[in-house]
Parts: structure tokens; C-alpha cells; sequence
């Protein structure tokens, strides 16, 4: 079916808009955008720059999608921003391309929720399935991994890592790596627990939960040296769910990890 453009919405020449597509009253979208199929488009909501936006996804009225980066490095190059399939961006969120001289490209993969007020700063990647509450903030270059929940008011300092099934909780200041399965709290965030409840609900079985769990005390709240416990945890639990992303996320660490 042939999209269904309102007569107020602004459609810059030479942007690419899939079948199916709704776009509101006063809607913006500039020339060098594509937009997937069935995507939605709220009124007075504006999508600019080299943006790829992919099927399915919802951009609530008022919310910024593309808008140059907030960042005195950038000097006007072309820089891009990647947005996969059926993710819901609700009012007034921003999500901001790269900047040329540290990456370039900001990317979204698929199914997550920005809900409103939300901010993605240029060159961050996000995974898939991931939940920012309102005002969640992020800066520059930061990485949240799959099913990632990032609350309500939370400031994630930039160049950090958030892992894959992370829970930050509401207010939270973040200004060092989140391990994946874990949750954080306070200001400045620190290390309170692996995150059950979000494992369960992610498909974690009762076993699987448990022994992440005893993983979890070896490493954060065991004696000895970092690389002893995770020499131990690598030694004694190496092939159970989760383990391996675990300590290779603690190897790569670049800022340090959150305290525990």
C-alpha cells in the first residue's frame, strides 16, 4: 500500500520513504533520510541527516531523530546514524549521528523502547531489546548490550559500558562499565546484585540464575586479586550461561568497573 502522508508533513527531495509509512501533521523529514516500511511518524516530530531507519519502528510527536551532535568536535561533516527494526521512540527523545573525528555512526539495533524525554548521544551502539526510561542520558561513545534496562533520570558518563541484561536503577550517576546480569544503583553507581528478575523474564532458567549467582560472589564479592577470581570462575564455572560474556566483558574493561 502507498504510504499516507499528511498535507502539512514536510518531505525534503531525495528522501526515501518505505511502503506503508504513516507521517503526521508537521512532520520533517529531510533529504537524505531512508525510512523503512511500516514506520509511523508522529506529528512535529523531525528526522534529519544521513539516517537509516529500518522497518517497523514508531517516532512519536515531538521526539529528534538525527539532529546534528552535541559536541564542539563536530564541524559539519557527514557523519550517520543506523536505527534497526520496530523500536518505539516516544516524545521529545533525541538521538544524535557520530561525530567525524571519533567514529562516525551512531547505532540502534532492534525492539527497543525510548521512552520519553530519553537521550542517545553521537557514536553510542545500542543492542537490541534494550529499555530507556524517561530522561535516561547517555553521552558520547557509550555501549549497552542486549536487554539492557537503563531507568528513569539515570547520567551515563561517556566511554562507558553497560552489559547485556544490565539493570540500572532510577537517579543512578554512571561513570564506570555496568557488567552484564548485574544491577546498579546510587550516585556514584554501585555493584548491589546480579539482576534476577531480568533474567527470568529473559528466559534464564531457576539453575541458570543460581549459578550465575555464585559466579557473581566469586567475583565481586570474593578475596584475592581480579585476575585470581576470574582464573577460579574461568577454572570452575566456564561453561555455564553467561560465564564467558561475563569475564571477557571484566577483560576489556577500559574505565574501570562500577564499585561493589
Amino acid at each position: 500500500m502507498p504510504s499516507q502522508i499528511h498535507a502539512t508533513a514536510i518531505i525534503e527531495p531525495g528522501a526515501e520513504i518505505g511502503e506503508d509509512a504513516r507521517i503526521g501533521p508537521y512532520a520533517v523529514i529531510g533529504p537524505k533520510v531512508r525510512l523503512g516500511r511500516d514506520c509511523i511518524v508522529g506529528p512535529h516530530a523531525v528526522i534529519e541527516g544521513r539516517t537509516e531507519i529500518g522497518d517497523g519502528n514508531q517516532i512519536f510527536q515531538f521526539a529528534s531523530v538525527g539532529a546534528p551532535p552535541q559536541d564542539l568536535k563536530w564541524k559539519g561533516e557527514e557523519t550517520r546514524l543506523v536505527i534497526g527494526r520496530d523500536n518505539i521512540i516516544r516524545e521529545y527523545v533525541t538521538i544524535q549521528p557520530g561525530v567525524g573525528v571519533s567514529g562516525g555512526l551512531t547505532e540502534i539495533g532492534d525492539g527497543n523502547l525510548f521512552m520519553a524525554c530519553a537521550h542517545i548521544a553521537h557514536d553510542c551502539r545500542i543492542g537490541s531489546h534494550t529499555r530507556f526510561a524517561n530522561a535516561a542520558t547517555l553521552a558520547g561513545h557509550v555501549e549497552v548490550g542486549d536487554h539492557a534496562h537503563v531507568s528513569g533520570l539515570v547520567g551515563v558518563h561517556q566511554f562507558t559500558r553497560i552489559g547485556a541484561h544490565a539493570f540500572v536503577a532510577a537517579g543512578a550517576m554512571v561513570a564506570q562499565d555496568v557488567p552484564p546480569f548485574c544491577l546498579v544503583q546510587g550516585d556514584r553507581a554501585r555493584l548491589v546484585s546480579l539482576n534476577e528478575v531480568g533474567l527470568r523474564r529473559h528466559g534464564f532458567e531457576e539453575a541458570e540464575v543460581l549459578a550465575l549467582r555464585r559466579v557473581f560472589r566469586l567475583l565481586f564479592r570474593g578475596t584475592g586479586a581480579k585476575a585470581e577470581r576470574m582464573a577460579l570462575v574461568r577454572r570452575d564455572h566456564a561453561g555455564e550461561k553467561g560465564v564467558a560474556e561475563l569475564l571477557e566483558f571484566l577483560a576489556d574493561t577500559r574505565r574501570g568497573l562500577v564499585a561493589a
